[in-house]
């Protein structure tokens, strides 16, 4: 996991001083004003704030939420991490931890056989590279001639992106959750902080990852790497065998059309045709449900999407767009409908910035029947993302969508969970919303009956769904 290229003083001077670098990444330029994502109190003995009588966008509410459950990850080695996100499997839950008290908080297992009383039973790829966090974690049930069992995979990330270990992601054995085993490591560029989002598919005998690695391109190109180091910031990694992952292909955004018509990309900033600087680079990625096509957040450059049929030789197929004034900030993504509606939520913490539209970031509903034109039916605003006076804050703005049936579940920080009906996805629909007291509700997922919530400061929520 050592590093395999030092750089001189002199080049990281260079670097830290060089016209072409951009001046703060989107994903990361609150750090700038000292506020950081993930920098949070943790909290303890809160209470839920109850909306019995709420109404959404003038109508009753036809469903609401009740906490069947709250509990605080432990302590590890005296330090008290906060959550990131949460993943379900098996009766399971799987909760990341992110940077607050130094990281290494490592993934914890739950086991919810009763919801009302989760209890931890485990905590993995916490010491496997130092001063890491361990924010996002997939587990599925693969079978390959290598593997045979439930795979967990995590994403790597570093602290510090000069340290003497890289990022990447880990892959564990959770086929008993109670005692996982390493299998193995998958590492990014060693500039590039790591691994930050991925996604965990199984495509006929083999079992896939899929990376998202921001400004691996603008990093490897920037220093100057020869072309067998160069990384990209999406690339697909076979973990058929999870002890040897192997990468088989990257993208390269300067393969679109619209790139090669105004080749401004230098790795990270690209130049729209309206004249605006935009941010290129892959925050998450997700697949269909037998991963055929793949759909790659790559921030202004909207929701990308790929059929992977031939994993080797991905095609792509079209992506979403945005109007002129509207910041693009494509943080995640989730379908409904069988593949054919695809939901965007869109991470905007700088509600004021010349040129755009004042607000937080937002869903969006688009019809993707026709993958290679997608079609915008609607936009889901919220009640916090018109408060620009908040200033810059994650707090207003939408993080991660999940869907079940024809409801979708958003995470939304201070806002909590919302609850939006998509029957018709042209008009979703209010239905409901969870708010914790303090609420910085990082991450959300359908388990059974059951709706999972990761609230940095507060741990794992467990709530069921009125009617």
């Amino acid at each position: 996991m050592k590093k395999k290229v030092i750089l001189s003083t002199t080049l990281a001077c260079i670097m830290a001083m060089s016209a072409v670098a951009p001046a703060v990444f989107a994903h990361d330029e609150l750090e700038v004003d000292g506020v950081s994502k993930g920098e949070r109190t943790v909290l303890s003995n809160v209470q839920v704030q109850s909306l019995p009588e709420a109404s959404f966008n003038g109508q009753k509410k036809v469903s609401s939420f009740s906490e069947a459950a709250a509990v605080q990850i432990s302590e590890l080695n005296g330090v008290q991490n906060n959550t990131a996100d949460v993943y379900a499997h098996k009766g399971f839950a799987y909760l990341g931890t992110h940077i607050a008290n130094g990281a290494n908080g490592g993934v914890r297992v739950f086991d919810l056989k009763d919801p009302s009383d989760p209890k931890e039973v485990a905590v993995f790829a916490n010491d496997d590279v130092p001063g890491t966090w361990q924010e996002k974690v997939i587990v599925k049930s693969v079978n390959t001639p290598h593997f045979k069992g439930d795979l967990a995979v995590v994403s790597v990330q570093q602290l510090n992106s000069n340290a003497d270990t890289a990022g990447g992601f880990l892959l564990y054995d959770v086929t008993d959750p109670y005692n996982p085993k390493k299998l193995g490591f998958w590492e990014t560029y060693d500039r590039t902080n790591g691994t930050h989002e991925l996604y965990l598919a199984q495509q006929g005998d083999r079992t896939l990852v899929f990376a998202s690695n921001p400004y691996a391109d603008y990093y490897s190109t920037a220093y100057h790497e020869p072309e067998e180091r160069r990384q990209k910031d999406f690339q697909i990694v076979d973990v058929t065998n999870p002890a040897e992952p192997k990468t088989i292909w990257e993208f390269d955004p300067r393969t679109l059309p619209e790139i090669q018509a105004n080749p401004t990309f230098n790795g990270y900033h690209w130049t729209d045709e309206h004249g605006k600087s935009r941010a290129v680079f892959n925050h998450s990625v997700i697949t269909d449900n037998n991963a055929q096509y793949a759909y790659v957040s790559m921030w202004d450059l909207g929701t990308v999407i790929f059929d992977i049929k031939d994993p080797e030789n991905p095609v792509y197929l079209g992506r979403t767009d945005y109007a002129s004034d509207q910041q693009g900030s494509a943080h995640s993504a989730a379908l409904a409908k069988g593949g054919n509606i695809l939901i965007e939520t869109r991470e905007v913490s700088n509600p004021v910035r010349e040129g755009f539209e004042s607000s937080y970031g937002y869903t969006r509903i688009f019809d993707i029947k026709d993958k290679s034109n997608p079609i915008l039916l609607s936009e889901f605003k919220t009640d916090l993302v018109d408060n620009i006076e908040d200033g810059r804050t994650f707090a207003n703005t939408v993080h991660d969508p999940k869907v079940h049936g024809n409801t979708l579940y958003l995470s939304h920080y201070s806002g909590g969970v919302y609850m939006v009906d998509i029957s018709n996805p042209s008009k979703p629909t209010q239905i409901g919303q969870y708010v914790p007291a303090q609420s910085d509700v990082w991450g959300v997922f359908v388990d059974r009956n059951y709706i999972l919530a990761s609230d940095m400061g507060q741990g794992l929520k467990v709530l069921t769904r009125g009617k």
